[in-house]
């Protein structure tokens, strides 16, 4: 898939389209004309200059998607190096040696293979011939989707595996790309999907991280303790959040509609397929089907075994591309969204020089030296912490990044004012894996994004929903069930 610039979904008319492009060109290049024009403000340096700079250049060239993303990704990595934010262009562009750019780069492939042998339509047949066929296949999609995250760590893989299924979908209900049922499916594979992932010790880099911090920070912690503290709270989140993208923008009764003409004698959604028989499977079929199942197994052993997360990826294309073999081709590999990836890594980049030259440290040094928080109480401490991570978060472009960044920091101010670390730990996580306001600030709502029918808006609106209910969870689990279960 190439990187296309009118994939937000917002229809917007030919000439606004152009205002808002020329917009974030201007304003991008107003702070790239600051940063050369003006000296540093009082407590930055010129490099830390450069590097707020350039965020805010890259930031507003991709809200607006004035230029393709790989245009504007390759345009800051430059500047970071141009404006003397770091020393080389090898360290203006370390982010693209980071293995989420790969191990992406791995998904993209085996998604894209998915859809090339139908498995999409498989997958989409069987939702829709689950029950008596009435319409609900945002309800099977958040099931399948929680049910797979279980035995698939990566947020990312399911919501690459089921973004044709949810294109077949839209199809199938005759309600087309940009309907209100495609909007909110996308918001479940880009912000309900990952909630799934915090629920085991070893579901994904968010749990992973956080696990490692508690054990290194405050005390052991078991597998089997971590799935009893996280799975019930995980699935409140879940359920709460995949019900109310369902009707966030009236989905269930389009559907409904849709329905109804095809009982009036249109068509039924199952019989829209038009692939191969969905009871049984080709051979290409049964090689993609195995190598995936070979893979997931792989993932869910490796967790165990420390295998990193990149290798099943890897080894399932690499057999997919076998001479004699065959299933992934030169074709599919220009395929690729390479504007994607060309945002992950620059924004890695761009974090590496944020950590390099003291930005963040400065942003969060200013953040709570502004805080008097020996004069809250016990809950408004615990809620400035967590609005804390949350202000941090926005920085980055994936929660696991932010983890790394703010539960270290957040868990020596608990330790200072008493506040149970262990509790604090695990509502972070649940915060920071709840929030996501950019499309940047998560790789599954990035994909979602870029190739959904979402805006800008809708990405922000549902994630201030989902913090919300993040935040709800978090207090009833703090006051309530982790007392009742620790």
């Amino acid at each position: 898939m190439t990187d296309d610039p009118d994939l937000d979904g917002e229809s917007r008319p030919g000439w606004l389209q152009d205002a808002v492009a020329w917009g974030g060109l201007l304003t991008a290049s107003a702070a790239i004309l600051w940063c050369i024009a003006s000296p540093p403000p009082p407590g930055l340096t010129p490099s830390m200059q450069g590097v707020f700079a350039v965020f805010v250049f890259s930031l507003l060239l991709w809200l607006t998607k004035a230029v393709p993303y790989v245009v504007s990704s390759t345009l800051s990595v430059t500047l970071l190096f141009a404006l003397g934010a770091v020393e080389t262009f090898r360290a203006a562009a370390i982010g693209f040696a980071s293995t989420l750019v790969f191990f992406l780069f791995l998904l993209l492939l085996l998604g894209q293979t998915i859809a090339k042998v139908n498995l999409d339509v498989w997958f989409a047949s069987k939702l829709l011939s689950a029950g008596d066929r009435s319409p609900r296949p945002l309800r099977s999609l958040s099931m399948n989707l929680l049910a797979l995250s279980f035995v698939m760590p990566s947020a990312v893989a399911r919501a690459v595996t089921f973004i044709p299924v949810v294109r077949k979908l839209s199809e199938a209900y005759g309600v087309g790309h940009g309907s209100d049922f495609e909007r909110s499916s996308f918001l479940i594979l880009g912000h309900v999907n990952p909630i799934a992932s915090m629920a085991l010790m070893t579901g994904g880099g968010m749990a992973i991280i956080t696990s490692e911090l508690v054990q290194a920070e405050i005390r052991p912690i078991t597998w089997v303790e971590w799935a009893v503290l996280m799975i019930p709270p995980v699935v409140v989140l879940y359920v709460l959040s995949a019900l109310t993208a369902e009707r966030f923008y009236g989905a269930l009764s389009e559907l409904d509609a849709s329905a109804a003409r095809a009982n009036g004698g249109i068509s039924t959604p199952a019989e829209t397929f038009d692939a191969a028989p969905t009871d049984s499977f080709t051979d290409e079929q049964r090689i993609v089907a195995g190598v995936m199942v070979g893979a997931v197994l792989l993932w869910v052993i490796g967790s165990f075994v420390g295998v990193p997360t990149i290798v099943p990826a890897a080894l399932a294309v690499g057999v997919l591309a076998l001479p004699g073999v065959g299933v992934i081709s030169r074709e599919d590999i220009a395929n690729v969204s390479w504007g994607i990836l060309f945002v992950i890594g620059t924004m890695f980049s761009i974090l590496e020089a944020m950590d390099a030259t003291g930005t963040l440290s400065y942003i969060v040094d200013t953040i709570t030296g502004a805080i008097p928080f020996t004069s809250l109480a016990y809950g408004e401490t615990v809620a400035t912490l967590l609005a804390l991570a949350v202000l941090i978060r926005v920085f980055f472009s994936t929660a696991s990044a932010a983890i790394i960044v703010v539960l270290p920091i957040l868990l020596s101010f608990g330790e200072a004012l008493g506040v149970n670390r262990l509790y604090l730990a695990l509502s972070v996580l649940i915060i920071v894996g709840s929030t996501t306001f950019l499309p940047f600030n998560t790789t599954s709502v990035l994909l979602s994004f870029d190739r959904g029918p979402l805006s800008n808006w809708d990405v922000f609106a549902f994630g201030l929903v989902t913090m919300c209910y993040g935040a709800l969870v978090i207090a009833v689990s703090w006051l309530v069930y982790w007392p009742l279960v620790a």
